[in-house]
């Protein structure tokens, strides 16, 4: 099993299982709240694509400290929680990488990071940014994976 966040770093919505215990695509983002295009582009990018393929693609976010200032929990979860409930409310589920290690166990190159999935749990995409050709990107394979899922 790859690594994962367990089921007490999730602060937002329902825990999701490991990709390979889905059985539909997924698409993980890595961000930070510290991360200016994570905030301004990531997320509502992310919104607008669980807006369009949420019913066919698992969505799930996660904070991670790789890159970032590594903070304690009780540092970073209250602002992580009033941030997905109150401010951005956010649609999907969002867990804490508080040192890091499942984003460093991922490769990822910094943040937004993204990862996209296909059902069962093979890595399709592992890609960085939230410029327009990231994003591109991204919204054609969702919608390749969302029509043949």
């Amino acid at each position: 099993m790859t690594l994962w966040p367990s089921i007490d770093t999730f602060v937002h919505g329902t825990p999701v299982p490991s990709p390979e215990q889905v059985n539909r695509p997924m698409l993980v983002m890595f961000f930070n709240l510290e991360c200016a295009g994570c905030v301004s582009r990531g997320i509502p990018f992310m919104k607008r694509l669980h807006a369009e393929f949420g019913e066919a693609v698992q969505m799930l976010v996660i904070h991670t400290a790789h890159g970032h200032r590594q903070l304690p929990r009780q540092d970073v979860e209250p602002t992580l929680v009033r941030f997905a409930q109150s401010f951005a409310k956010l649609p999907f589920p969002v867990a804490l990488d508080l040192d890091g290690e499942i984003a460093q166990a991922w490769r990822t190159e910094g943040t937004p990071h993204w990862l996209v999935f296909g059902a069962g749990g093979e890595l399709l995409r592992s890609l960085y940014g939230s410029q327009e050709n990231a994003q591109t990107r991204l919204e054609y394979l969702l919608a390749e994976l969302a029509t043949s899922s």
